[in-house]
């Protein structure tokens, strides 16, 4: 799919790459990230193998809030990072191995 026929593209912190990282993953629009949310697409990806940082997952949350992903606080990084450890313990040793 091409990104500009897609609104993720126009989503704060998604980029072109991001956007096919998600087509790979089942989200195409942004009401499927919505839905899914962005701890749910970040367990999706590390789980699909693709090589992405917490950043990512971080950028997922910001675009959901149309706010940069370094705008968000210190406590809901880690939120974020503690649902994705209690969602997949996969994800979370993905996680634990980018220190």
């Amino acid at each position: 799919m091409n990104v500009n026929n897609t609104d993720l593209i126009h989503l704060k912190n998604i980029g072109a790459a991001s956007v096919n990282i998600l087509h790979a993953v089942g989200i195409h629009n942004t009401d499927d990230l919505k839905e899914v949310g962005a701890v749910e697409a970040y367990v999706r990806i590390k789980k699909r193998g693709i090589n992405v940082s917490k950043v990512m997952l971080y950028a997922l949350q910001g675009a959901l809030q149309d706010r940069h992903w370094n705008d968000l606080g210190p406590d809901t990084k880690a939120k974020l990072v503690a649902e994705v450890k209690h969602l997949s313990g996969n994800a979370a040793a993905m996680l634990a191995a980018e220190h």
